[in-house]
């Protein structure tokens, strides 16, 4: 497995990722691992706008769209 080393982190930047690492129960190795892990995992933005683009182009053209809040209060109201 390729290793990945970081060099000149500021202090304070450590002190937080070890107090994450504690209240996480874990290592500070897996706990730098698991944000890398978090964060390579998520949308780029554009990647987001290509998706967001993509969804919108399923809808049909002239549709009328219902107000989520509206159909959220006629749940309710149920």
């Amino acid at each position: 497995m390729p290793t990945l080393t970081v060099r000149n982190l500021d202090e304070t930047v450590i002190e937080r990722l070890k107090n994450r690492a504690k209240s996480s129960g874990r290592s500070l190795e897996a706990e730098v691992r698991e944000i890398l892990k978090q964060t390579a995992g998520r949308l780029s933005g554009t990647e987001a706008l290509a998706l967001v683009e993509r969804i919108a182009a399923m809808t049909p053209k002239g549709v009328k769209q219902t107000d989520s809040a509206e159909l959220i209060r006629e749940d309710r109201d149920r």
